[in-house]
């Protein structure tokens, strides 16, 4: 039987996850982990792999852009995403709050080195458990990215290849596939035909 795909979040669900943090160990950290995740499309090996050299810029301060080096991308594909403001303003904090390094992994363990890929796996599992969304892996927050991204494409003047170069996926069938329909909007698309 094939696997069902990660389920896309809505806006508030995301916002009870953000909130959910904030009470416990690590909140800065941990809302690094889902913002990077929701706001950014990140992989998990993404965010464990992420180090400060890819998300500054040459003052030592967030940068406009989060670059995703080839060697933590699935498949070496490597991309700068444009940072989210939400996203960029957690990053500081989170980069204030580590003494502001120049480089090291960004999303550190409670030993102090770096998250592994299934560690970060696991976070986002008991996340989800705790809040009851069922349905959800690590790859929600990377689903729900592609489908927002794509649902607010048509006011932005771009095309579903600026959502393909934001995922880091070498075809666009691959974008499609991560892509969740929406019945509302299937239903006002076809009421102005």
């Amino acid at each position: 039987m094939p696997r069902q795909p990660a389920k896309a979040l809505e806006s508030e669900d995301v916002r009870r996850l953000l909130e959910h943090v904030c009470d416990q160990r690590h909140p800065a950290r941990n809302r690094v982990i889902i913002l990077l995740s929701f706001k950014a499309g990140l992989r998990a090996c993404e965010i464990a792999g992420l180090d400060w050299s890819m998300v500054l810029a040459s003052d030592n301060r967030v940068g406009s852009h989060l670059r995703v080096a080839r060697y933590i991308a699935k498949m070496g594909s490597a991309r700068d995403i444009p940072m989210h403001k939400q996203l960029a303003t957690a990053l500081g904090r989170l980069h204030r709050a580590a003494g502001r390094p120049r480089d090291g992994p960004v999303i550190r363990s409670e030993r102090d080195r770096a998250m592994t890929a299934r560690s970060i796996v696991n976070w986002f599992g008991r996340l989800y458990r705790d809040l009851e969304l069922t349905g959800c892996s690590s790859h929600s927050g990377r689903r729900t990215f592609i489908t927002t991204a794509a649902r607010v494409l048509a006011g932005t003047g771009g095309s579903l290849r600026d959502v393909q170069e934001l995922a880091g996926h070498r075809a666009l069938t691959t974008t499609e596939r991560y892509i969740q329909g929406n019945r509302e909007a299937q239903r006002k698309l076809i009421a102005r035909l």
